[in-house]
């Protein structure tokens, strides 16, 4: 065994030796390595000729390119110029169209005012437009205050001191809410010291106190979200939610729909004949009407009576006109004055009025 290991060692030896000595060798020798010029080839050397030809070439490339960009540019200039222009005729074919819009309504107002005669004082605001009219009839002087309602800032109703059983002058309502002008609004009902809005009353869009149905003629007006006058007979809630009505109240009887005569109940024809008047009617165009008469007492012996203002408002053009409480409460309130002649001789407190804001 010892013989063969020994043996096998000496092979080993004898095998690696000539590797031992070639690494040696290589170690112990200087060795560098050098590459021929081919190996570094020189760049080809251009001739005037073709760097002039290569120059011009260039120019050509870059004139052609600027060619290009100028015609992008003078098509993006008449681009703009083409979108200014159709802008601008966009404008003012949408001015025109606005303008021939307008001029039925326009149309329309000059008529509906020219039956009222000169207003004797206006009020033009973002908001709205108020008109006063004096109205001189043959057994009756009033007032016509026609409004365009712009805003639904523009008008409300509010109850007395508004609170639920509170009463206040149309005046003192006008001014408490810094409002332009105030009209006296529904009926009224007395009890125990308070005075109570007449049967379906809406404030701010909710129930002052539920709704009743109407009964003994009466009806609900008031205006909806969209500025409109809505006023009718009401059976339902329902019926009235419909309506979207923001604000209103409660009287009787209506005297005009649609621009015709609503039969007068033969209680109010004649209890009393005649007395100082409150109106809220409506145009065409949406505008309202606001008519309010002078009567020298509460007797029936002066002012106008229901018949007279049924041919008055449909002498004025009015669509729907509802009769508001009167006598005593008729008061209209414009720019800060009382403008009519309470019958009272004083200013009755109410439970609601109708206010307008400039």
């Amino acid at each position: 065994m010892m013989v063969t290991v020994k043996y096998i060692n000496r092979l080993g030896l004898l095998v690696c030796a000539p590797f031992a000595g070639m690494l040696i060798w290589l170690l112990c020798s200087p060795f560098t390595t050098e590459l021929s010029p081919a190996a570094f080839p020189e760049p080809p050397a251009y001739t005037t000729a073709q760097i002039s030809s290569g120059s011009a070439v260039l120019d050509e490339k870059l004139d052609e390119a600027h060619g290009i960009a100028s015609t992008i540019s003078a098509s993006m200039k008449k681009t703009a110029w083409l979108y200014n222009e159709t802008n601008k005729n966009v404008s003012t074919i949408a001015k025109t169209a606005s303008l021939q819009a307008d001029r039925p309504l326009k149309i329309y107002d000059t008529r509906i005012s020219s039956k009222l005669g000169k207003p004797s004082q206006t009020l033009d605001t973002d908001r709205m437009r108020a008109q006063l009219f004096y109205v001189n009839a043959e057994n009756f002087k009033g007032y016509a205050l026609k409004v365009k309602l712009k805003s639904s800032e523009a008008m409300s109703m509010v109850l007395g001191n508004d609170k639920y059983g509170g009463a206040e002058t149309t005046l003192a309502a006008v001014r408490r809410t810094n409002a332009a002008a105030g009209i006296n609004a529904g009926g009224f009902a007395d009890q125990q010291g308070s005075r109570y809005p007449l049967s379906t009353t809406i404030v701010d869009g909710e129930y002052v106190n539920g709704f009743e149905p109407s009964f003994s003629d009466l009806f609900f007006v008031g205006v909806n979200k969209d500025l409109k006058l809505v006023g009718n007979k009401y059976n339902s809630r329902n019926q009235l939610d419909k309506e979207q009505a923001q604000f209103g109240a409660s009287f009787v009887p209506i005297l005009l729909k649609n621009g015709n005569k609503q039969a007068i109940p033969s209680k109010w024809q004649t209890s009393p004949k005649r007395a100082a008047r409150t109106v809220i009617a409506n145009y065409k165009d949406d505008q309202l009407l606001f008519l309010v008469t002078d009567a020298a007492d509460e007797q029936g012996n002066s002012g106008a009576s229901l018949a007279e203002l049924q041919i008055l408002l449909q002498r004025y053009g009015a669509v729907d006109a509802y009769n508001l409480d009167g006598g005593g409460s008729s008061t209209l309130v414009f720019n800060g004055q009382v403008i009519n002649k309470p019958s009272d001789g004083t200013l009755r407190k109410l439970a609601t009025n109708f206010v307008l804001f400039s």
